[in-house]
């Protein structure tokens, strides 16, 4: 029997972080699940998009799931995003995360190729009936240039017992159409940067994946909602909403501009992995003035 409310709330989906010689920094990777606990966040994931989880390969994959899990040691729930282009790739990551005390997974449809929904599902199905994991499936066609539909999802589930959430990465209209046509029971969690996240709110999503630049006011935003104080999470969530357009304009720019914004929150440095959207001035300007936007954001006042 699943537990629902490991996937409640706001899902904190770690940056990447980086020494200057480009090697993984498990360190402040540590620091950061730490700061993104502190500060409110409801669970941790790692290897998303943000984690430029294709930048990495499987060993530095597999470390980063076994000392993420160990920096989480069961404070909140704990799931893996799962990127790979084979059956066996995949199969080796979910059984790490497993090993490393995740509490569901995520995941992501192959990169390598573009097929109909049936190898998707097919693809999809030999990986969840190899764990005991709850299972989610990155629906992120903006990012991934792949998705299923929520009949294509309902089929799955009839085969796959486990696999019980979608991570919709949608506009709010397409995340309302999985909702209702995905079956019962399934549970949905939005991304996007944040994006419509009260719409979502609204169409009935239980939680949000994030990235630590927004996840913490995403936090609160959410915290207030589920309290039924609506008004004060909608003035919450446009006073954020800024900083989010200016991270969002692409992932690229999430990675460049919204992992500093970040960094300056937490107080850790930022190095980059090549390639990657080298920072201008003018946006480091930006973003220095979003990040002391969201400072201000960071806490109830007094």
């Amino acid at each position: 029997m699943v537990n629902p409310m490991i996937f409640q709330g706001v899902h904190a989906v770690l940056f990447a972080l980086f020494r200057a010689d480009e090697t993984l920094d498990h360190d402040a990777m540590a620091a950061q699940v730490d700061y993104c606990i502190d500060k409110g966040c409801h669970g941790i994931t790692v290897l998303g998009l943000a984690t430029e989880v294709l930048k990495l390969t499987l060993p530095e994959r597999l470390a980063l799931i076994e000392s993420v899990g160990r920096a989480v040691g069961g404070r909140v729930p704990y799931s893996v995003t799962v990127a790979g282009n084979s059956v066996a790739e995949q199969v080796t990551l979910c059984r790490a995360a497993q090993e490393a005390g995740a509490d569901w997974l995520i995941l992501q449809p192959p990169m390598s190729g573009n097929f109909g929904a049936d190898v998707y599902l097919e693809f999809f199905a030999r990986i969840a009936e190899q764990t005991n994991l709850p299972v989610a499936l990155q629906n992120a066609p903006q990012y991934l240039g792949r998705a299923l539909s929520g009949d294509d999802i309902a089929r799955l589930r009839q085969r796959c017992p486990n696999v019980v959430a979608v991570k919709s990465e949608d506009a709010a209209l397409g995340v309302q159409n999985i909702i209702s046509t995905a079956g019962a029971g399934i549970h949905v969690l939005g991304g996007r940067g944040g994006l419509e996240l009260t719409d979502n709110l609204r169409n009935g999503c239980e939680g949000f994946v994030l990235a630590p630049d927004i996840a913490p006011v995403a936090a609160r935003v959410f915290d207030l909602w589920q309290k039924g104080e609506h008004e004060a999470a909608e003035t919450l969530y446009a006073a954020m909403l800024p900083e989010i357009t200016f991270v969002m304009q692409s992932l690229e720019h999430l990675i460049t501009y919204g992992k500093r914004v970040f960094g300056v929150a937490a107080g850790l440095p930022i190095h980059d992995r090549a390639p990657c959207l080298p920072p201008s001035p003018q946006g480091l300007k930006l973003m220095q003035r979003w990040a002391r936007h969201l400072q201000g954001l960071d806490a109830p006042s007094q």
